[in-house]
């Protein structure tokens, strides 16, 4: 595989991941709702760190420095919306409050 397309299928799953365990922290600490904007949040903080994770380790493969930071940006955030919709509603339901 080709480093971007690494640093793209990884940022997939990374937003579904990230999904996952806002949703999770959410309702483990009892709030019984989910902000979209610290979902938001959360969603970017997590992307920023991977961006210096990967930074390190792909920085010599690719040609542009700057695609390190912007491939998979938007497949990341809107596989991170919808995972964390599911995620929130199925979590919802589980819990009889849907």
């Amino acid at each position: 595989m080709k480093t971007l397309s690494i640093i793209y299928w990884s940022r997939v799953c990374l937003g579904v991941i990230a999904a996952l365990l806002n949703v999770l922290y959410d309702f483990f600490l009892g709030l019984n709702t989910s902000s979209f904007l610290r979902g938001l949040s959360f969603a970017m903080l997590i992307y920023v760190l991977t961006y210096y994770v990967y930074k390190r380790l792909f920085m010599t493969k690719v040609e542009k420095p700057s695609k390190v930071f912007s491939t998979g940006v938007g497949a990341y955030f809107i596989v991170w919306v919808v995972a964390w919709v599911l995620f929130y509603t199925l979590t919802l339901s589980l819990l009889g409050l849907l």
